[in-house]
């Protein structure tokens, strides 16, 4: 800048140039277009190696993010067969990780290149044939077309491809094809190193525009080429297909979706505290009030996992950003960890079965996806630290009463971490090692004496409902490890044949006890339905056994 400012002709070109915007602009009125910055970039730039280097290394650094670790794939874009080629062999050689093909039309040399597109087609037939253990070959690149496609809509013979990720693709590199016409759920990124204008830019925007599940709140568009002349062709395009409408098109930014993060936690927090309920130790009492957590806590996950396609991880939870049009900078403290965030799950899981009021009748709304977060590795290791102390400081003679007090004040705190079954064995456990009942061995943890504890019960409620029932306990074993659900409990005939077992005979006298009423024979196996169903799929409970 110096050199450029003491001498008057470099001054007067430099600030002329400083004064440009990014991209040109037309003025319809005037008919006049005013360039911009990048209206002078020359092609070569973005055609050389250094160039391609940074948008593969892009794309292989932030794939398994965009990607959701590759349970999505993307499209990549490039602006000549040639180009498509050498980002080929650049991807191959910088970024094995990823499985990759790429399509062309065979028939077009758009860049004068006819030997180089031939030699890079057999290489490329020659790779998917090995990849995926298939015969094409140049007079058959069409049938390859139709079964990449196949692969990435995970259509026949690929319904299921998502279960066998070696047979997947994750990168297909286009020029043109595939841009229109193409319609997956699977794809959810498009990356661009080439310009589109107006239908063109509809088109190829739409191929991410599916939406599939909370993994999928929107898809990605990164461009590469000329990016603020492509916001401006984006901007027309829009106005142009929408009829000057305004469209709710981009999704909100990082710093946005941290934000509501915040403001959602902060609203679970204030429920739970207002209802007495402090460290999230277990659900509120008010149907109302889980009915409004389990609403929050929805919202909460659709903003979560905006920001996570976005960038956020757990193990970070501070942000900067500047404004693009003030240039302020701010930063985002996340207030919830992913402690807390599974702490939160476990707490929505048990709106629904032994933890919440049981049945499936609930008056609340439960979604499917939320209630399969794992959350079985809430901080083990802390917990049972507390854990040791505790027992340290029981059988430690020398101990005051407060300091094994406090000691069992800070392994309580961690019970957050368990379910509402899993506290209960717990404490159960605890109460046994004060007692005497039970003296604790070197080397087990809490969660081991709890999986005892847990296992223990769940053995005897099986043997009990067997025994009423008069049912095949081996069986109802079996299937009680299944883990199944509703729509899969009577998967190839098993439900059916389980209840085939049931004594009709024993299982009227235990009704009848219960009920301490008469049962017409043909209402057994209708109650026999409703009650190892239940007991099925809500894991198992105690069974009433007095009338």
């Amino acid at each position: 800048v110096s050199e450029a400012i003491s001498d008057s002709k470099k001054s007067k070109v430099f600030y002329e140039y400083m004064n440009l915007p990014m991209a040109g602009s037309y003025d319809k009125d005037t008919g006049i277009y005013t360039k911009g910055i990048e209206d002078y970039l020359p092609n070569s730039q973005y055609e050389c190696e250094e160039h391609q280097k940074m948008v593969a290394k892009d794309i292989a650094d932030n794939f398994m993010m965009l990607s959701r670790g590759g349970k999505f794939h993307a499209i990549f874009a490039t602006g000549s067969i040639f180009e498509a080629i050498q980002y080929y062999r650049l991807l191959k050689e910088t970024a094995p990780q990823l499985k990759i093909a790429a399509l062309f039309d065979p028939n077009i040399d758009n860049n004068g290149t006819g030997l180089v597109k031939e030699d890079g087609l057999v290489e490329i037939i020659d790779d998917y044939n090995q990849r995926y253990g298939q015969d094409f070959g140049l007079p058959t690149f069409a049938k390859m077309k139709k079964d990449i496609a196949a692969r990435l809509a995970h259509k026949k013979p690929y319904e299921r491809i998502e279960k066998t990720p070696e047979k997947q693709i994750d990168l297909l590199i286009v020029v043109d094809q595939m841009l229109t016409g193409f319609d997956s759920k699977w794809i959810n990124t498009l990356y661009m190193d080439k310009l589109l204008q107006y239908e063109n830019i509809i088109q190829a925007f739409s191929r991410t525009n599916r939406l599939f599940g909370p993994e999928k709140p929107f898809g990605t568009i990164r461009y590469y080429r000329r990016p603020h002349t492509m916001e401006r062709y984006i901007s027309e395009a829009v106005k142009l297909y929408s009829g000057n409408k305004p469209l709710g098109l981009f999704a909100e930014r990082l710093d946005k979706n941290l934000e509501n993060l915040n403001f959602y936690f902060e609203q679970i927090r204030d429920l739970f505290e207002s209802s007495g309920v402090y460290d999230f130790v277990r659900l509120p009492d008010e149907v109302a009030e889980k009915r409004k957590f389990a609403k929050l806590f929805h919202i909460l996950n659709e903003y979560l996992e905006a920001a996570k396609v976005q960038g956020f991880y757990w193990d970070m939870l501070s942000y900067d950003f500047i404004d693009e049009n003030t240039q302020e900078k701010s930063t985002v403290d996340v207030l919830i960890d992913e402690k807390t965030y599974k702490v939160l799950a476990l707490r929505y899981k048990e709106l629904f079965g032994n933890g919440g009021d049981g049945g499936t009748d609930l008056p609340y709304d439960i979604n499917g996806y939320l209630t399969a977060i794992d959350t079985d590795d809430i901080d083990a290791d802390y917990m049972n630290s507390r854990f040791e102390k505790y027992i340290k400081a029981l059988f430690d003679k020398g101990a005051s009463a407060e300091a094994v007090k406090q000691a069992e004040d800070e392994l309580h705190k961690t019970f957050a971490t368990l379910s509402q079954e899993e506290q209960k064995f717990a404490n159960l456990f605890l109460h046994d090692i004060q007692r005497g009942d039970v003296t604790p061995e070197k080397g087990k943890t809490l969660r081991d004496y709890i999986t005892e504890y847990m296992t223990r019960a769940k053995n005897d409620q099986i043997h009990r409902v067997a025994v009423v029932l008069g049912i095949d306990e081996s069986k109802l074993r079996s299937m009680m490890a299944l883990r199944v659900t509703d729509s899969n409990i009577n998967e190839f005939g098993r439900f059916d044949a389980l209840k085939a077992t049931a004594d009709k005979k024993k299982s009227k006298e235990y009704f009848e006890k219960l009920e301490g009423a008469a049962i017409i024979p043909p209402k057994v196996p209708m109650k026999i339905d409703k009650l190892l169903r239940e007991f099925i799929l809500t894991g198992g409970f105690d069974i009433d056994e007095t009338p």
